[in-house]
Protein backbone atom coordinates (compact mmCIF):
# COMPACT_ATOMS: atom_id res chain seq x y z
CA UNK A 1 0.00 0.00 0.00
CA UNK A 2 1.28 3.82 -1.21
CA UNK A 3 0.53 6.41 1.37
CA UNK A 4 -1.45 9.20 -0.80
CA UNK A 5 0.28 11.90 -1.16
CA UNK A 6 -2.53 15.37 -2.10
CA UNK A 7 -1.78 17.60 -5.40
CA UNK A 8 -0.50 20.77 -3.89
CA UNK A 9 -1.00 24.18 -4.81
CA UNK A 10 0.35 28.16 -3.61
CA UNK A 11 -3.06 28.50 -1.58
CA UNK A 12 -3.17 25.17 0.09
CA UNK A 13 -1.37 27.02 2.80
CA UNK A 14 -2.13 24.50 5.66
CA UNK A 15 -1.24 21.22 3.81
CA UNK A 16 2.02 22.69 2.79
CA UNK A 17 2.58 23.67 6.20
CA UNK A 18 1.95 19.88 7.23
CA UNK A 19 4.42 18.58 4.25
CA UNK A 20 7.10 20.75 5.40
CA UNK A 21 6.71 19.54 8.95
CA UNK A 22 6.81 16.31 7.37
CA UNK A 23 9.27 16.39 5.09
CA UNK A 24 11.52 18.99 6.84
CA UNK A 25 11.56 18.29 10.30
CA UNK A 26 15.09 19.04 10.68
CA UNK A 27 14.59 22.52 9.56
CA UNK A 28 12.39 26.18 11.94
CA UNK A 29 10.75 28.35 10.18
CA UNK A 30 12.20 31.23 11.28
CA UNK A 31 15.75 29.56 9.87
CA UNK A 32 14.09 29.49 6.63
CA UNK A 33 14.36 32.77 4.14
CA UNK A 34 11.74 33.18 1.85
CA UNK A 35 13.77 32.33 -1.45
CA UNK A 36 14.62 28.83 0.36
CA UNK A 37 10.71 28.57 1.39
CA UNK A 38 9.97 28.42 -2.20
CA UNK A 39 12.58 25.90 -3.30
CA UNK A 40 11.75 24.19 -0.67
CA UNK A 41 7.83 24.02 -1.03
CA UNK A 42 8.36 23.18 -4.87
CA UNK A 43 10.58 20.38 -3.81
CA UNK A 44 8.10 18.17 -1.79
CA UNK A 45 5.89 15.71 -3.09
CA UNK A 46 2.67 16.50 -4.63
CA UNK A 47 3.42 19.97 -4.95
CA UNK A 48 1.83 20.68 -9.08
CA UNK A 49 1.49 24.59 -8.97
CA UNK A 50 3.69 27.15 -11.23
CA UNK A 51 6.62 28.34 -10.16
CA UNK A 52 5.92 31.80 -11.39
CA UNK A 53 2.76 32.66 -9.11
CA UNK A 54 4.30 32.33 -6.48
CA UNK A 55 4.57 35.78 -4.34
CA UNK A 56 6.26 36.96 -0.81
CA UNK A 57 2.64 37.47 0.65
CA UNK A 58 1.78 33.73 0.12
CA UNK A 59 5.45 32.13 1.48
CA UNK A 60 4.65 34.43 3.93
CA UNK A 61 1.61 33.36 4.68
CA UNK A 62 2.82 29.32 4.18
CA UNK A 63 5.69 30.49 7.34
CA UNK A 64 3.09 31.72 9.78
CA UNK A 65 1.22 28.72 9.57
CA UNK A 66 4.42 26.59 9.18
CA UNK A 67 5.70 28.46 12.53
CA UNK A 68 2.43 28.34 14.58
CA UNK A 69 1.91 24.92 13.52
CA UNK A 70 5.44 23.34 14.36
CA UNK A 71 5.36 25.47 17.84
CA UNK A 72 2.49 23.60 18.84
CA UNK A 73 3.32 19.67 18.45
Amino acid sequence: MTDYIPDLYWDATYAIAMALIEHYPELSPEDVGLQELAELVQNLPGFKDDPDLVNDQILLDIQTVWYEEATTL
